[in-house]
């Protein structure tokens, strides 16, 4: 059962008991991201993630991290382009424990200068080992080839220049700003009791209100084409669509689309680069949804020489399901591989901890499983194959990386 709570200050407590487990997962969920940066700021959401680690007025990096050592339990974070979230995932005995230390970084880390140089060399080497990795830098030059100069283009992890600026005194602006109540999350789920919530309330109580507001500057898609030339053993390129926002009628219909275009094994990508042709190894497609607009994305890499082959055959595949639509079979099955997606990752307190933050942050709402069972049942072939129609347009955005730098023939 799931138990909502919203604090006087704004803050929200989640909290959802199994009882029939031993764990309990916390997690601080905060709605900010590399989207709501400055181009000067662009970094500070994943560096002010990394600081939390860092120490605080009374706990060291290394006794944060002993801690949880010390108790068998696992900490960690991590930065999206809308939100950021600390948690960890404690034997239920230790839920206060966790939830003391995870309370302790959140208000009291130090950010002390030392501290702050040595992080930012640690990104440094985070940034370096992303660009020794094209089939990941590929998708952020989608996301500038889909918004341009939008933040919601920038780079989660900043670059050095902008590393190099930031201060102590940045971060606790930055957190001014954006790490208040009305734009925080407190998720738990586990073997918990319902009176775990007067534990939050009273960490987060002095949490204080924005007088800031905040507001989404929505970008427009502008379906540009970027390549890169670098020395890499495959081309590695991605096509992008405009998608559909978080919460949006119609994403269930949008997933089973993707699911059939490039989503599993039994895909029409996979099945039509991979195992027909094998012109790839790795060959998917994704759908990002964002609060105001959403990407689809299509990633394929290989050998330089196939790059005009392996385009050619992804716009075949594309342009049939846009004239097509679905099958029936593709239909029946996407609806049960979404289904047993969903109900697998609920036998864990994480995946509900992240499930329950996500909805509460992004769509202030909670739906039951049978509830979203049924929203997956009711969709139709045309439901489906009118949104192909629509999403699979002339305009897309394209992505490269490869030896040349050149774009594949055909390309508009």
């Amino acid at each position: 059962m799931i138990h909502r709570y919203e604090m006087p200050n704004g803050v929200r407590i989640i909290l959802e008991q199994i009882p029939t487990v031993r764990s309990v997962s916390l997690g601080i969920w905060i709605g900010t991201g590399s989207r709501y940066e400055t181009k000067q700021e662009n970094g500070i959401s994943h560096f002010l993630e990394h600081m939390f680690f860092k120490g605080t007025e009374t706990r060291t990096a290394r006794e944060i991290a002993e801690t949880f050592d010390g108790i068998g339990g696992q900490v960690n974070a991590f930065t999206s382009k809308e939100y950021t979230c600390y948690y960890a995932k404690v034997l239920d005995d230790h839920a206060e424990l966790a939830l003391d230390v995870l309370a302790d970084m959140f208000f009291h880390s130090s950010f002390e200068k030392e501290e702050l140089e040595k992080e930012k060399n640690v990104v440094y080497e985070e940034i370096k080992m992303y660009e020794d990795t094209p089939d990941d830098i590929v998708h952020d030059m989608l996301s500038q080839a889909s918004f341009g100069s939008h933040s919601l283009a920038y780079p989660i992890l900043g670059t050095k220049e902008t590393l190099q600026t930031f201060t102590g005194d940045d971060l606790r602006a930055y957190m001014a700003k954006h790490y208040t109540a009305e734009n925080v999350v407190i998720s738990i789920a586990g073997n918990i009791e319902d009176s775990f919530i007067e534990k939050v309330k009273e960490k987060f109580e002095t949490l204080k209100v924005s007088d800031a507001n905040r507001t989404l500057d929505t970008p427009s898609f502008l379906g540009e084409k970027l390549a890169r030339k670098k020395d890499t053993e495959q081309a590695h390129l991605c096509i992008g669509y405009k998608g559909l926002p978080i919460g949006q009628k119609g994403i269930y219909s949008l997933v089973l689309l993707n699911n059939a275009l490039g989503g599993s094994m039994s895909s029409r990508l996979f099945q039509e680069v991979r195992e027909k042709r094998g012109l790839a190894y790795s060959v998917f497609s994704y759908h990002s949804s964002y609060n105001d607009n959403g990407l689809l994305t299509i990633y394929g890499g290989t050998a330089p020489e196939q790059l005009d082959q392996l385009y050619e055959t992804v716009m075949d595949t594309v342009n049939d399901l846009r004239k097509n639509g679905v099958t029936e079979k593709e239909l029946a099955n996407g609806k049960e591989q979404l289904k047993g997606n969903l109900m697998l990752s609920l036998e864990s307190t994480n995946s509900r901890m992240s499930r329950n933050g996500k909805n509460e942050l992004l769509l202030r709402k909670h739906r039951s499983l049978d509830e979203i069972i049924n929203e997956i049942n009711a969709v139709t072939f045309e439901n489906i194959n009118q949104l192909a129609g629509t999403i699979f347009t002339d305009a897309n955005s394209i992505s490269l990386i490869s030896p040349s730098g050149v774009l594949p023939q055909g390309v508009k």
